[in-house]
């Protein structure tokens, strides 16, 4: 009995002392605002099952946010699912918008974290619960993946990831842009991509063309620049989204990269890359140009190049017979001049472009070499370099000169030379052996004398040129020296009498004394004339090809000889001069 009381008395002190320890607890739960437990919860818990590495912004109260869920019981039992309706939850954090657990569990979030949150019922429905959905005093798990953040104080934001080295322009308000963009949610779900449209997006910015949003996140931009824009959904689409791939509240971002830049009233602009220290002359409307050039769009991509086809671009300028833009960049350039010539659409290939290489409202940039220029009214420019002091007598139609040359377009290309064969070329004046302008530029030389032809092409070969020596077009330029000249004959004469014409010329032919003169008799005669120096053959043409005409121009009759009634001098001249 005695050990039995004892045992009971130890077991009353023991419940005494747990009592007041629960009692304890009560107070200390007291003090921290706690009441007697109603769950087995006494505050939210959260367990992050999924960070993701990136969080440039967490969420804080004030924001707006999107987010899916899965509302369960703690045996599993699902109650509610934002995925089940096709649509995220948009809410407000912090604003009572929200059953009290979920407005503390969501504050510090990432956009794509993933959180199970654990509510006891008092931060949730309480005892009331939740008509039929939710008993009272349930415990509730969300299982939530944050898609979006934003607040109604945010603007837009610009984070520039690649900046070309030179801009000479940035956008400005009433700009015309062609850019490249993906589009994507804040949780990166691409909704729209100009690139796998495989076309630039063109527009003007700042005049309500655009989301305002991109109206001002383009502003500032250089050519080549890439950038993001991100942009909360007040300068997006709005409550509605666009009705398709973006919802409603939803926070849009860009990437993009500008390509393309003008404004309706730009007006071409030429770099002068590189300008000869000598110009003499420079182009003007009504020129014939030979050029080349590389062309691009304005972010470097090349559509076209006259290099590439190993030939100039040969046309008249300033008439209309190319872009506009080019008309006016090539006037006032000089020969051998580079200058970059930067087209706006309205003077290029404006809104269509070409079809194929030059997109629509592109920006073309062309730099350009010019290789000569002429004008259909020039003649052969003359410069004298060298003139002997006794300088006479000076070339004439039909003389025969000799001469030495080097010949070479104007940008100083290397044609031909006769230096090279070691020996001069000799033509005869006024006979067409030369190109005309060659002819026109011996005219009046003396022996020693030394100049500078330049020719254009309708003076020397044409629009043709020739194949492998000479392009079509081309403008020549000719160092020329006179080695040497025999004086020609008057015009029209092929033969002449240095001496008196002998009363007896055609029996002193007739050798045979046939009476008649066969042609070995003829030619003997005239070539001993001139090897007397009684006579002379014009210089510069074959003999044997003269005397043969000669001698047709006597044959009347065409018999193969002359009879003395056939022969006869030629009336016209004087008799010093006469010609058979």
């Amino acid at each position: 009995h005695t050990h039995t009381h004892t045992h009971t008395h130890t077991l009353t002190v023991k419940m005494r002392k747990a009592a007041l320890a629960t009692l304890a607890l009560c107070v200390l739960a007291t003090l921290v605002a706690c009441s007697v437990p109603r769950s087995p919860l006494e505050d939210v818990v959260v367990e992050k099952t999924f960070i993701p590495e990136q969080c440039e912004r967490s969420v804080k109260e004030g924001d707006f946010v999107r987010y899916h869920y899965h509302g369960r019981f703690p045996d599993g039992t699902g109650f509610d699912s934002s995925y089940d309706r096709g649509s995220t939850y948009n809410v407000f954090v912090g604003k009572k918008q929200l059953i009290e657990g979920m407005d503390k569990a969501l504050p510090g979030m990432c956009v794509n974290e993933r959180r199970l949150v654990k509510i006891p019922p008092h931060l949730a429905y309480g005892k009331e619960g939740y008509g039929d959905v939710i008993p009272p005093d349930a415990v509730l798990h969300f299982d939530v993946l944050l898609l979006d953040i934003w607040n109604p104080e945010d603007k837009v934001q610009v984070k520039t990831y690649h900046r070309p080295e030179r801009c000479g322009r940035e956008v400005r308000v009433s700009d015309f842009v062609r850019y490249h963009y993906n589009g994507t949610l804040l949780d990166g779900t691409l909704f729209d991509s100009s690139h796998t449209r495989l076309r630039t997006y063109d527009t003007y910015v700042g005049i309500g063309w655009l989301i305002a949003g991109m109206d001002q996140g383009l502003l500032g931009m250089c050519v080549g620049e890439k950038r993001i824009i991100t942009m909360p959904p007040f300068l997006g689409y709005g409550e509605n989204g666009d009705g398709s791939d973006i919802p409603g509240q939803a926070s849009l971002v860009f990437d993009v990269v500008l390509l393309d830049l003008h404004n309706p009233k730009d007006g071409i602009a030429v770099e002068k890359q590189q300008v000869p220290e000598k110009c003499p002359r420079r182009s003007k409307a009504g020129d014939y140009m030979r050029y080349h050039y590389n062309g691009t769009l304005l972010d470097g991509t090349p559509f076209d190049s006259s290099y590439s086809r190993n030939s100039t671009y040969n046309t008249y300028i300033g008439m209309g017979y190319l872009i506009a833009g080019m008309d006016e960049g090539l006037l006032g350039v000089c020969i051998g001049e580079r200058r970059r010539v930067t087209i706006p659409p309205h003077l290029a290939y404006g809104e269509e472009g070409t079809g194929t290489t030059v997109p629509g409202s592109a920006v073309l940039v062309f730099d350009v070499h010019v290789v000569d220029f002429h004008n259909p009214s020039d003649t052969v420019q003359v410069a004298i370099s060298f003139k002997p002091e006794v300088c006479e007598p000076l070339a004439k139609k039909g003389d025969f000169v000799k001469y030495h040359y080097n010949a070479s377009l104007l940008d100083g290309t290397f044609i031909d030379s006769t230096h090279r064969y070691g020996k001069t070329y000799n033509v005869v004046l006024g006979a067409g052996q030369v190109v005309l302008g060659m002819e026109m530029g011996l005219q009046d030389m003396c022996v020693g004398e030394k100049r500078r032809l330049v020719v254009p092409p309708h003076l020397a070969y044409g629009e043709r040129g020739i194949d492998g020596e000479v392009p079509g077009s081309a403008v020549l330029v000719f160092d020329v020296e006179l080695v040497d000249m025999e004086e020609g004959l008057p015009e029209g004469y092929m033969f002449v009498w240095n001496d008196d014409v002998s009363p007896d010329l055609f029996v002193e032919m007739d050798k045979n004394k046939d009476s008649q003169v066969e042609p070995s008799e003829f030619s003997d005669y005239i070539l001993r004339q001139v090897n007397e120096g009684k006579g002379r053959l014009a210089p510069g043409f074959d003999r044997h090809k003269i005397i043969e005409n000669m001698f047709g121009n006597q044959d009347r009759n065409g018999d193969g000889k002359i009879t003395e009634d056939e022969f006869r001098l030629k009336a016209d001249e004087s008799v010093d001069h006469d010609e058979l």
